[in-house]
Formats: structure tokens, sequence, C-alpha cells
């Protein structure tokens, strides 16, 4: 036997067991992102290189450590894309839909990390992304987060994740505060992890957001961004908790929340949960009002987020154990003239309820079998065809889930039954 060819590690397969959860979330993202009024864009999942270089920051963990990059044959530098904003922004200026404009847009598909595999971390994982260009105001920000609160609340989620937020300021004052923080770090490098080491010179702010226990306690006494702010930001951000309270929705100020990526500024929140281990953030984003001239179009306010769609559907699973059925309706066919019969009335029953899902027994058996199939299948309903039912243009009905006696009805009449019973 040939050796068996297995999927590259951290790149999984998603199995028919999962794919009707996947299916659900993704219909009812798209539903939600129409109901705010957002139209969707669609991006290649292959970038240059210097893009995500002037966008997210060469000295970030993702560009350092974690990006595919490869050189085409024309000697070209491609990465996988690790995010979407950039490709988005991109996108946005090199077709003309972003100066003097106002843009909601989203997106939803594979991105690309090499970071070492774990639950809720993989090296291809798939996000929702939601952008919004030219609305510099708080209103546009609470938006985004009154989306994703309803989006919670319609698959069940709702009371296993909570809000943090916070205000990075504007560049000016966010520089001003780094130097503040970097003075006070330095006495005591010798005593951070390695990471926040490296980043003291790169990336100090994300010191802040470690996750070693050990680094929270020494950054426990460090200055305060929030006591670094712009008056504009902390109007911009009062302004925010104010339509967030209003509104009811939940939140924890979290002032050593800073976001991974070098674009942010202003607001920037994470939706996180401890349902899932170590990954507990399934949904992130901010404010970026810099990005869109930092790659070469004119300077546009901006903001938006991700949410990782694994993540999510693992939370969904965890707090759901309800199966999503194959089928609501199961044919049961004994005999040639009965399949044949059977596969008509099926036809029949698809072209006028196009929404309900009906299986057809295939590859033949007796009604035992075909029954224990049914059974296997989910469905609500078994529509049974024999012999006799073909000669009598009657079909047999027997609930699958509820104790109730079998019915025999006229064919012409079960399209009536079946609206009665599952429409």
């Amino acid at each position: 036997m040939a050796d068996k060819i297995q999927a590259i590690r951290g790149m999984n397969d998603i199995l028919p067991d999962s794919t009707p959860h996947w299916q659900k979330l993704e219909s009812v993202l798209r539903q939600l992102m129409a109901s705010y009024g957002y139209s969707e864009i669609r991006m290649p999942i292959v970038e240059k290189t210097h893009l995500f270089k002037r966008s997210i920051g060469e000295v970030t963990d993702i560009v350092e450590k974690e990006m595919y990059t490869f050189e085409d044959r024309n000697g070209d530098s491609l990465t996988l894309r690790p995010e979407g904003t950039a490709s988005c922004v991109r996108a946005g200026i090199e077709h003309g839909l972003l100066y003097n404009q106002e843009q909601r847009l989203w997106y939803m598909g594979p991105m690309f990390r090499h970071e070492r595999p774990q639950k809720g971390r993989y090296r291809q994982f798939h996000q929702l992304g939601v952008e919004t260009f030219g609305v510099g105001t708080p209103d546009v920000d609470a938006e985004l987060i009154l989306m994703t609160a309803r989006l919670w609340k319609m698959i069940g989620i709702h009371g296993s994740v909570h809000l943090e937020i916070n205000s990075l300021g504007s560049n000016e004052a966010r520089a001003e505060y780094r130097n503040k923080l970097v003075a006070f770090l330095e006495p005591i490098k010798d005593q951070l992890d390695e990471d926040s080491q490296r980043r003291l010179q790169t990336n100090p702010l994300r010191i802040l957001d470690s996750k070693n226990p050990e680094v929270q306690k020494l950054v426990k006494d460090a200055p305060k961004l929030s006591e670094h702010l712009d008056e504009e930001s902390k109007q911009h951000f009062k302004r925010l908790c104010q339509i967030l309270d209003t509104n009811n929705i939940p939140y924890t100020i979290n002032t050593n929340l800073v976001r991974g990526l070098d674009y942010y500024n202003r607001t920037v929140f994470e939706w996180v949960t401890d349902k899932l281990g170590a990954q507990g953030t399934i949904c992130a984003g901010g404010r970026y009002d810099g990005l869109t001239e930092q790659l070469g179009g004119h300077a546009t306010p901006a903001s938006g987020f991700a949410m990782g769609l694994e993540r999510i559907v693992a939370l969904i699973e965890e707090m759901s154990a309800e199966e999503i059925p194959l089928a609501d309706v199961y044919m049961v066919a004994l005999g040639e003239q009965a399949e044949l019969s059977a596969m008509m009335l099926a036809e029949q029953l698809r072209d006028q309820w196009p929404s309900i899902k009906i299986r057809m027994n295939c590859g033949a058996g007796n009604f035992k079998k075909q029954f224990k199939r049914a059974d296997k299948s989910g469905a609500k309903i078994a529509l049974v065809i024999g012999e006799q039912e073909v000669k009598d243009g009657t079909v047999g009905v027997k609930y699958l889930r509820e104790h109730k006696d079998q019915l025999v009805v006229s064919q012409r009449d079960i399209s009536q039954l079946l609206e009665q019973y599952l429409v």
C-alpha cells in the first residue's frame, strides 16, 4: 500500500458532524450583516508580503514568526494573508472605495499563521471581519460592539462571553506614554520573560497584555495609559461608554488591553470567554484611523473587528448538546415501483418546500434497515411507500421522534401535513 497522505499540521478538515454548526453560524452572520446594512467584499488569500509588513508592523510576532511567505516564479515575495484588515484597506484604496466615502464592509474566509497548534489556535483558521471607513465618531465603534452583542444572543452564547474595552489614545499621546512605560520597565527588564524583553525594544505596550502571571505582577504598578490620553480621545471613549450603557451592554474597562497589531488607536475591545481554556478571545477589534494613509491612501477614519469562527463553533458546541439533523423527512421505499414513486414525491416536495431537508433512502434494504437509517438521520418523519401505497396513491407517515400512531394519507395531502408539522 502507498503511504497515507495526511493533512498539514494545524490545517484541519471540518467533518460532516461539525459542518451543520458552521453552516448555521455562517447563515446567521450573513443575516446579521444584512440587518445592519453592511456589504460583503471578497479579497484574495495571497497578497504581496510588503502589505503586511507595512500594516501589521515588522517587529510584531505575526510578521517576525508566523507568516507563510514564499517567492513565486517571478521572484515576488508573497504571503498567505494572516489577517484581513490590511487586505480590505488595500482593496479599498485600489478600487477607489474609501476617499471621501463611507463604507461598511464585511468578509469571511481562511487566514494563515504558522503558530504552535492547540485547541482554538490553528495554522489555517477562519474569520469574519467587519470594517468601517469614513466615520471617525464613537457611534460607529459602539455599533460594531452592539452588532457582536446581538450575535451572541442569536447563537445562544451571550451568557458565556464578556466585553473588555480600552482606549489607546492618539498616536502622539501613545508615543509619549510609550517613553514613560519604557522608563518604568528598563530597571526591571532582567525580571521580564524572554518575550517581554524582546518587546521592550519593539512594542513595549504588548508587555501590558502579557498572559504570564509573573509579568502581570511586575507591570501592576506601571504608568496607566488611561492617565496619559489626549482630551479628544477621552471624550471619544466617554461617549462610547455612554452608548454602551444606554443599550445595557455590560463591559469591563481593562487598562492593559492594547491588542497585538501596530495600527490600532483610540478604541480597542475584546469579547472573551472562560469556556475555551487559554484561547479565550473570540472577537477583537478597534479603531485604526492611520492605516489607510500608511498604505498609500488618503487619511481615512476607520474601525472594525475580527472574530475567530473555530472558537465560536467550539463555544456553541460546548454550550449546546443539540445535534443538527441530517434530514427533516426520510423517504422509505420498498420495491422498484415504490422507489420510483418515492423519488418523484421527494422531488415534488422539494419544489414546494425548498427549506425542508428530505433524504431519500438509496441502496435498497428491507424496512427494518431503512427505518434504522431514518432514525440515524435525525429526521422527525419517515414517509413510507410500498407496493400497496403505489396502487392506492397513498403514503405512510411514521413519526420517529414522538409516540404517535402511523398514518396513511393521500399523496396529494402529504404537502399539507408537512406544512402543519415542519414548516
